[in-house]
């Protein structure tokens, strides 16, 4: 019976992933290396025009930073210039109410499957609260370029604890960049370049291992812009990022570690204008990245296979992704996000797998989220919309095979810095374990699927 198990699962279709590795490779090196290499005297681009004011803005992101700062700017001498220091941050609370347990607890990735767990939970937090502050330097002039200059510095309460109300700091931001009219370079810890965008969920967690892809890494970013037209252009990004190793963390049979080469990054993407809101540009973005992970599997693995100990395992991470943000008129947005790779648990994705620790061999994933956003008027607004992150059952013996989604909530802005809303969702989690009748019926994981329903209601103000 173990025979017969085994040769299904070499009879995957090999060939098709080596071809859509090899063409994702191509792509990401191409764009990714030009963009980091090409010049710095690249011929300055004209300005934008500026759009006309709107009566109404464009939607709000609920877990997007605040753009502005209520504390006065501080500004510190350094010779002949002088350096700018604006502080920001949110006080962020929220109630989290589930109809079964989901984790981590006080925002979901994923559900707990019934079997385990299943009984419903109420969480009151406020960790989410963040601090930080942008830097300004002097400008920079290299050769026909103009470059300003500024930093970051940002932190939130989701570190390690004792107890959720003796939290930790977590570094969320960390970096210094220049930019001028067609350049910015950047250094230091911040978004990754492919898959942008946020689904407007009041969710802290933004659809990450439910079909939003990406997520937070030391980097050094290169980004080119140039004009197609009067309200056109095409921007071309690349970044070089610290290789991540995400699994097994507590696993002391297994020691993890990053390879000898950055995982590359790259997106390309076209601006234009919309044809149904001439004020408000249309975006779509093909985003990709390629690199390692590192295992030294220090013990034999677990059964059925029980593979022996292996060192200096390496494990391909890959994907391709497509963004999309299309508004529909002055007050409506059509947006989302699209993924294919593996190996993803670095980046959020594959419901927080990357490796099956009984086939050592990638798992491979598809995935994504859309949403409508709707601006009912200048202090209403609504995000309605669903993801799904869909692991290949193939790739794994145990474990999460499917994760998804459906969310729609209702945001006051009660003034510029003060919001609250409320938020209902509706998810859904499928679980395997294919090792039935290969081991004993008591070390089998969970099969059974994990579902349940969240409200929220969070209260939020910006300083």
């Amino acid at each position: 019976m173990l025979n017969n198990f085994l040769d299904n699962m070499k009879s995957l279709a090999v060939s098709d992933r080596i071809t859509t590795i090899g063409r994702t490779s191509a792509f990401v090196l191409i764009v990714g290396v030009w963009a980091l290499l090409n010049p710095l005297r690249a011929e300055e681009l004209p300005p934008l025009p500026e759009a006309e004011p709107q009566i109404l803005t464009t939607p709000r992101i609920a877990n997007s930073d605040p753009q502005s700062s209520l504390i006065p700017t501080t500004v510190f001498p350094l010779g002949e210039e002088s350096l700018r220091v604006e502080p920001y941050g949110s006080l962020w609370g929220n109630i989290y109410y589930s109809t079964s347990r989901t984790n981590p607890g006080p925002f979901t990735l994923w559900v707990r499957s019934e079997e385990d767990q299943g009984e419903s939970s109420l969480d009151v937090d406020a960790r989410r609260s963040r601090i930080g502050a942008r830097l300004f330097g002097e400008s920079v002039e290299v050769g026909p370029e103009i470059f300003q200059t500024r930093g970051r510095v940002e932190v939130d309460f989701f570190g390690q604890f004792l107890t959720e109300n003796r939290a930790g700091v977590r570094l969320r931001h960390v970096y210094w960049e220049v930019e001028s009219e067609s350049s910015r370079y950047l250094i230091g810890q911040t978004d990754d370049v492919i898959s942008p965008l946020l689904p407007g969920t009041l969710n802290f967690a933004v659809g990450r291992s439910a079909g939003n892809l990406g997520f937070r890494r030391a980097q050094f970013q290169a980004e080119k812009t140039y004009r197609l037209g009067k309200h056109s252009k095409l921007i071309l990004q690349g970044s070089l990022n610290q290789d991540i190793v995400d699994d097994f963390p507590t696993d002391p049979g297994i020691r993890r570690e990053s390879v000898d080469w950055p995982v590359i990054e790259s997106r390309v993407a076209v601006q234009f204008e919309s044809p149904l809101a001439s004020e408000r540009p249309a975006t779509v973005g093909f985003s990709g990245h390629l690199g390692e992970t590192g295992f030294d599997f220090l013990a034999s693995g677990p059964p059925p296979l029980s593979l022996p100990p292996a060192d200096d395992v390496r494990i391909k991470t890959w994907s391709i992704n497509v963004d999309f943000e299309i508004p529909l008129s002055e007050v409506t947005t059509f947006r989302g996000e699209w993924f294919r790779g593996a190996n993803l648990s670095p980046f959020l994705g594959g419901i927080g797998q990357g490796v099956c620790p009984c086939l050592r061999r990638p798992i491979h994933s598809d995935g994504g989220w859309f949403e409508l956003d709707q601006q009912w008027n200048p202090v209403w607004e609504s995000h309605f919309g669903a993801g799904i992150d869909d692991p290949e059952d193939e790739d794994s013996l145990l474990g999460r095979t499917q994760n998804s989604f459906v969310f729609g909530n209702l945001i006051f802005q009660v003034n510029d810095r003060l919001s609250t809303g409320w938020e209902v969702t509706w998810w859904k989690t499928l679980y395997h374990d294919e090792r039935a009748g290969l081991i004993p019926a008591a070390d089998l994981t969970p099969r059974t699927p994990g579902e349940a329903v969240t409200l929220e209601w969070m209260v939020r103000y910006n300083f």
